[in-house]
């Protein structure tokens, strides 16, 4: 009996020793991982990686643009608020943003693509949208665009299509004018100004580009064509100068 007592308080103290022991583990090993996340929580963002298709933004301009942006804090970073901080910058089109544990920002950027100016002030996309931007990074000339304002897309569109048609002819268009009526005049890159009228412009860039070859056998020594009136249902007229004045043929 004496020895079932003994055995029964032993194995009482080691049961409450086994608990206790389990109680400190649990608690050492939350003190631990609590640390830890704090530690975590505390870390800045301390490497930014800029990348993407950026002919016209650089590194400086989205440095200069998120400066405002409290970086101390990896877990509490905004991505969205970074986002849309990059996307206000002017050649932006697009921008994604993430976070890299443990202390890394990602930006991808694409830049806008231009195609051509636009009523001397703004550019417009490869999507027919006017943005504004400095003309000053541009790495070469482009066609200027002329138009009533919302008229953007239809400037583009009818650009492409005709600057198909006038390459057959190695020409290619300088400037495009939409009036307000709604009337279409291109001057060409030769100098050469087209007068479409407002309909059949297809029709009437072909009908020019029949006779163009004609048209430079015929002119004289001191003679350029002018412009080419096209506005009529069969035929053309044409304008021609000279250095010192122009006269009409």
């Amino acid at each position: 009996m004496a020895e079932q007592q003994e055995n029964l308080h032993w194995s009482f103290w080691l049961g409450v020793t086994f608990f206790v022991l389990v109680i400190v583990t649990i608690i050492s090993f939350s003190w631990f991982l609590n640390n830890k996340m704090s530690s975590e929580e505390s870390m800045p963002v301390t490497s930014i990686v800029i990348g993407g298709e950026m002919p016209f933004t650089n590194r400086q301009d989205i440095e200069n643009a998120i400066e405002d942006v409290n970086l101390g804090n990896f877990f509490n970073v905004d991505v969205n608020h970074v986002q849309q901080k990059v996307a206000e910058l002017p050649w932006v089109y697009s921008v994604s943003v993430r976070k890299k544990w443990p202390n890394e920002l990602k930006i991808y950027v694409v830049d806008q693509t231009p195609i051509a100016l636009w009523n001397g002030d703004f550019l417009i996309n490869q999507y027919g949208k006017a943005f504004q931007a400095d003309t000053t990074r541009l790495q070469s000339a482009l066609p200027a665009f002329f138009g009533p304002e919302g008229s953007e897309d239809l400037a583009l569109s009818n650009f492409v299509n005709l600057s198909k048609l006038l390459k057959f002819s190695e020409l290619s268009i300088d400037e495009l004018l939409l009036t307000e009526r709604h009337s279409w005049q291109l001057t060409l890159k030769n100098g050469i100004t087209l007068n479409l009228g407002r309909e059949n412009k297809i029709e009437r860039v072909q009908r020019f580009m029949d006779v163009y070859p004609q048209i430079m056998k015929t002119k004289e020594e001191n003679q350029q064509v002018d412009y080419v009136d096209l506005r009529y249902d069969t035929g053309l007229a044409v304008g021609w100068k000279t250095a010192e004045n122009k006269q009409r043929a």
